[in-house]
């Protein structure tokens, strides 16, 4: 594409709308696995009840159950995604502002119940902003524009990650919690500026259209084995790199790092090169499409994990001798190499997504897809520990970097290097 190409389309309003999406989408989900956390084990909850927290964030995964009744209902006067954004915008506020009213020690379940309102609010959120970031975006700027997404949602998570923390050392929690709500309202005010987006079709006429359809028109559109192929690279294209992330704290320990090291280190070193990744992601997308940029940021995916192997390689025999001091340059490196390639491969990878999902039925396939795309990370989470005690940290990401090459290979069948019209 031309260079005036691209400058049109940075600036423009569906990317200003793209990171009203990305940090409505991220401060409710930052609030639930950073802030609340912190709130609970400085009222003096134990690590068992707080680990058991965790699993209030199942909305995320299971979106797509309910996804259906947000496709076939709508609100009157404002639409069916804007009707639906408003709703669950205004139900976060109330729900993440009333928080602090109660106790940890004497309300623990209430408080619960309170969280898993936020996480099904904002699960819910989520599927109606994809759908309508989706509608909104022409297919040369889904790179782009997703990639805007994704770095707003990090960024959100500075507000309970960061400046609430700081607040709650000077105010009351239930101020904090007051105060971290109030900027969702920054969500509720783009709600409101923007337009409806045009459908491209009638919602459907029954719930049992709206769960049908999507899976028809998704196996009609590409046929059975491409379709079964899309879906199996959805799953594998991240899976090395989910994996060989999953236990990173703890390596970082084994490796002879202090808790202040990793945190001083991790804050700076990974947020900002997967920000700055995900933005020139989504300009390299927009000059050479989503096709080409899955083949060279899933390399620079797989090439990352060989950092952690470096790292232990190098740490791994002299952790625990006397006067070995580990080097934070070398761990800043592998930090930001890794997250640089999780901006590149979330930004292409996301827009790779959008570009699957119908605008036809839009919010149903979309949450099916990013649903399906979270089970790697779990799969993770529980089965590293076990295969890192078994064969150790070096073989372990060895065989990250194995599993990271099925997806690539899919790469072949499902985005052909010089066909960008795939899927």
């Amino acid at each position: 594409m031309a260079h005036e190409t691209v400058r049109e389309a940075v600036f423009n309003r569906r990317m200003l709308i793209c990171i009203g999406t990305g940090f409505s989408s991220g401060m409710p989900l930052f609030v639930l696995i950073q802030l609340v956390p912190a709130w609970l084990r400085t009222e003096g909850v134990d690590l068992a009840t707080i680990g058991i927290f965790a699993l209030l964030g199942l909305p995320y995964t299971w979106k797509f159950i309910w996804s259906p009744l947000m496709e076939r209902y709508a609100f009157p006067m404002l639409g069916r995604r804007r009707g639906w954004m408003l709703v669950t915008q205004l139900l976060l506020i109330v729900s993440i502002g009333v928080l602090g009213m109660f106790s940890p020690q004497f309300d623990i379940w209430t408080i619960a119940a309170l969280c898993f309102g936020v996480a099904f609010f904002s699960a819910s959120q989520d599927i109606v902003l994809d759908a309508f970031r989706r509608e909104i975006l022409p297919d040369q700027e889904l790179g782009l524009g997703n990639s805007f997404h994704a770095n707003a949602y990090r960024i959100a998570g500075l507000i309970p990650g960061s400046l609430s923390l700081i607040l709650s050392d000077h105010l009351a929690w239930d101020q904090v919690f007051m105060i971290t709500a109030a900027f969702m309202l920054i969500a509720v005010f783009m709600t409101l500026m923007v337009a409806e987006p045009r459908h491209p079709a009638e919602r459907p006429n029954s719930l049992r259209e709206a769960i049908v359809l999507p899976f028809v028109e998704f196996f009609n559109r590409n046929g059975v084995q491409q379709a079964i192929l899309v879906l199996a690279f959805m799953f594998l294209y991240k899976l090395g790199d989910s994996m060989a992330t999953a236990l990173a704290t703890p390596y970082y320990l084994d490796m002879g790092y202090t808790n202040t090291d990793i945190g001083i280190v991790a804050k700076n070193a990974g947020l900002w090169p997967a920000v700055i990744g995900g933005f020139f992601g989504g300009l390299l997308i927009v000059k050479i499409g989503i096709n080409k940029c899955l083949w060279i940021f899933g390399v620079v995916q797989l090439v990352s994990i060989f950092g952690f192997i470096l790292l232990s390689e190098v740490n791994g025999e002299l952790v625990g001798t006397p006067g070995f001091n580990p080097s934070l340059w070398l761990l800043a490196v592998v930090i930001a190499f890794e997250y640089l390639g999780v901006g590149l491969g979330t930004a292409v990878f996301i827009a790779f997504i959008a570009r699957t999902t119908s605008k036809l039925h839009t919010a149903t396939q979309f949450a099916l897809f990013t649903a399906l795309t979270s089970l790697p990370r779990t799969f993770a989470n529980a089965s590293t520990g076990y295969l890192v005690e078994g064969v150790g940290w070096t073989h372990f990401f060895l065989l990250c970097a194995a599993l990271a090459v099925p997806g690539m290979v899919l790469l072949i069948w499902v985005a052909p290097w010089h066909n960008d019209e795939v899927a």
